[in-house]
């Protein structure tokens, strides 16, 4: 079998831990054919120095790209440098689905010519087929996709929180990649990227969630899921649609199938109903305690 490549995403200085969880996919394909896992590590000067990382959780190879104007998003020229890698041989080509791997995903798959799985939640190979779990109808059913070999990669992006992010240390090669092409000269940029709020952690990247739903009975009552996540440490804060709608609460902390989808150790539900589009987004998660005075509520 072919080798198997990822795409590591760092934001704001950070490796985010999608990519480790596509890295340990990546890992677990190409070690059941005695292959090897590579990674595309790009972003501005010093995005390098998470290769170490990489080569923990079981990179064999990570291909550097340090250039300023990939220090932000930039679309055209990270899916052209990430396509051009992927010609080289592989056999798959993985992305997380996160905001922006849902939208490097296709550009890459279309630069290719190749097929794309969406927000896959396994990834196996059987003989030189790829073969996919993808959850429909808000996770009520789940589409079983096999996808065959065809004249280039297969590519896929992994629900985040599907796949755990495991350690497999090795001594990475680290290869210096140049961007294709003049990546300060495409049409759209990214200039700036603005955080409401940077001193909040990050639904996706929290161990711990305690989400608030509209039995808490008032905006004021909010105040005591933000005192428990508060006790933690190490918690985020989450909503149900109806309690953002409401105003409650800000739209990005919104989890569910029309908000941000999670899979922390822990997530805390006070007062959720357990809606279908509520699960849709938190089901994932390792341990569920739901605070709830109906016992039957399906949370």
């Amino acid at each position: 079998m072919p080798n198997v490549l990822t795409y590591a995403e760092v934001r704001g200085g950070d490796l985010r831990k999608v990519s480790l969880e596509a890295l340990s996919a990546a890992r677990a394909l190409a070690d059941s054919h005695g292959a090897e896992a590579h990674v595309v590590l790009s972003g501005g000067p010093g995005a390098g120095a998470h290769a170490a990382a990489l080569g923990e959780h079981g990179a064999d190879v990570v291909f550097v790209t340090e250039h300023e104007a990939l220090a932000q998003y930039n679309p055209e020229a990270l899916s052209a440098l990430v396509a051009e890698r992927a010609r080289n041989g592989y056999a798959a080509v993985l992305v997380g689905a996160s905001a922006r791997g849902k939208d490097l995903a296709p550009r890459v798959a279309a630069k290719l010519g190749a097929a794309i799985l969406s927000d896959v939640t396994t990834l196996k190979r059987d003989g030189d087929a790829l073969v996919a779990t993808h959850p429909v109808y808000t996770g009520k059913v789940l589409a079983t996709l096999r996808l065959t070999p065809g004249n280039g990669p297969a590519v896929a992006s992994l629900r985040p929180g599907a796949f755990t992010a495991t350690q497999a240390p090795r001594t990475a090669r680290v290869e210096a990649a140049p961007p294709v092409g003049d990546a300060s000269t495409v049409r759209v940029q990214v200039k700036e990227t603005t955080s409401a709020d940077s001193r909040k952690l990050d639904l996706a990247e929290a161990p711990v969630i305690v989400s608030g739903g509209r039995g808490l009975k008032a905006a004021e009552n909010f105040k005591l899921v933000e005192d428990l996540a508060a006790a933690f440490g190490n918690a985020a804060v989450g909503a149900t649609r109806a309690v953002t709608d409401d105003g409650w609460r800000p739209h990005s902390d919104q989890i569910g199938q029309t908000g941000r989808q999670v899979s922390p150790e822990l997530y805390v539900a006070v007062g959720i109903s357990g809606a279908i589009q509520h699960l849709a987004g938190m089901r994932a998660s390792r341990c569920i305690v739901a605070i709830n005075k109906d016992a039957e509520a399906p949370i």
